[in-house]
């Protein structure tokens, strides 16, 4: 048996380059698919690699994309973002962006068209796509990135490129890099993942009145009961009196609150009610253990449903996401570092690239506790969060951007890191075409470039 600690001397060897591109983008999640879309858009040779078999991330687990609409409900994000669910809707695969008391607005995806319409709208952009390979290293000359290494059934390859863009959601590539990365609270707590899953036969007319009508029997958290009568679309957050009457009769429950998504499809209800606490996401023994902990919980959640859970009588268990749904790995030290104070201030950035308004959202590391606060209204991201602060060529994009543990809960959901994607597309865009390193490119004039293609940006003149 080889001991833990022991270590063993690789050989150098020479390592084939498999091509040389423009720009590079690492991750095909929310973040990536628009990015590398912004990047090819004039041209540029682009490739997008992922892991996995398709493209869309946490898009394809059944979670709904939050935060297209801000506080006050206007439509905050907007550009690539809104035309991929534009194309969703013409499949019948996406909801409108419905107005959320508790998550500002929810849109609802599915989950096997958004990978199929990702590779689409990739393929149409002319984005060159490698699925089945792990992003495995880098090729660094001083502190340029100049490629990175990949390792697959072919064995181990290099992808040469002029700017990378990390949108692996979990530092993969900044982190080989050398950029400097944090991890968790102050004591290394990290908000726990979960593993989705879905149940059909569900009667969702059932729920929807039930909580209507009697709210003081299904009580929701911040979500009135008035929202129900008027929504047969919907969330579910909260019925905390039902899961403690259930833990008095003997169930087991790992979380505080019911959550409940309902589908696109009649009688579908996604449900994001298991919790790993102390699952470390970069590391596969931890999430080897989330999975099968997830596993394990969700026969649990499946009983309490359909025993206490009006509408679930008759329900059964269709299907479980593909992976776990990881809230929160590493984050960078960028040029800036975003704080909860940026959020709850609606701060403004001279060189904001996208604007958010989704709460702080803290998943607590321990116990099934959860903490939300609001702004009241929207914020900047600064491109300086998605900037390392001494690794070049490199952007990163998605929840892995520069922030703190607190200010990464708001900014980590999808329609956020979608307009990511877009402003670090762009950006490295124009440092190609213009021969300059992404640190040096013209913030006003990719301000401008978002503005022209349809993003939305607070006016530069409420910024300080």
């Amino acid at each position: 048996m080889i001991n833990k600690k022991a270590s063993i001397s690789e050989p150098a060897r020479e390592i084939p380059v498999r091509m040389e591109v423009d720009v590079l983008v690492v991750g095909g999640g929310p973040s990536g698919i628009i990015a590398a879309q912004a990047a090819a858009e004039d041209g540029l040779k682009v490739t997008l690699i992922d892991s996995r078999s398709f493209v869309g991330g946490n898009m394809t687990i059944g979670l709904p994309i939050l935060g297209f609409l801000g506080q006050k409900g206007n439509q905050i994000i907007k550009g690539i973002p809104q035309k991929f669910i534009d194309r969703l809707k013409e499949k019948d695969a996406a909801s409108e962006h419905r107005p959320c008391p508790l998550h500002m607005s929810l849109t609802l995806v599915e989950p096997e068209a958004v990978k199929n319409v990702g590779l689409e709208m990739l393929q149409e952009s002319g984005v060159d796509v490698l699925l089945y390979v792990f992003s495995a290293g880098v090729v660094m000359e001083g502190n340029e990135i100049k490629g990175v290494i990949i390792e697959s059934k072919s064995g181990r390859e290099v992808i040469l490129a002029k700017t990378v863009i990390d949108c692996t959601g979990d530092a993969d590539v900044a982190y080989r890099a050398g950029v400097e990365c944090e991890q968790g609270n102050e004591d290394g707590g990290a908000q726990p993942p979960t593993l989705m899953f879905c149940m059909g036969g569900v009667d969702t007319e059932k729920l929807r009145m039930s909580i209507a009508e009697e709210p003081r029997t299904y009580l929701t958290d911040f979500i009135p009961a008035e929202y129900f009568g008027q929504n047969n679309q919907f969330i579910v957050v909260g019925l905390r009196s039902l899961m403690q009457k259930a833990r008095d009769e003997g169930y087991d429950l790992p979380v505080e609150r019911t959550i409940l998504i309902t589908g696109l499809r009649e009688g579908e209800v996604w449900v994001n009610m298991s919790r790993i606490n102390g699952v470390d996401g970069t590391n596969p023994e931890s999430l080897s253990f989330g999975e099968m902990e997830g596993r394990r919980q969700i026969e649990e959640i499946q009983k309490y449903l359909i025993a206490y859970v009006p509408g679930f009588k008759d329900a059964h268990f269709t299907k479980m996401a593909p992976f776990l749904g990881i809230r929160e790995t590493r984050r960078i030290v960028g040029k800036y570092v975003m704080t909860a104070q940026d959020i709850l201030s609606c701060g403004r950035f001279d060189d904001a690239i996208a604007v958010a308004s989704y709460p702080l959202d803290i998943h607590h590391p321990q116990g099934g506790g959860c903490t939300l606060e609001w702004c009241g209204d929207c914020y900047d991201i600064p491109y300086r969060s998605l900037i390392p602060e001494k690794i070049e060529n490199l952007i990163v994009a998605g929840r892995c951007i520069s922030t703190t543990h607190e200010a990464m809960s708001a900014i980590r959901v999808m329609a956020p890191c979608m307009a990511m994607g877009e402003a670090a597309g762009r950006a490295a865009k124009i440092a190609v075409r213009k021969g300059i390193k992404p640190s040096q490119v013209n913030v006003e004039e990719l301000r401008g470039e978002l503005l022209e293609k349809g993003a939305y940006l607070n006016p530069v003149e409420q910024s300080v």
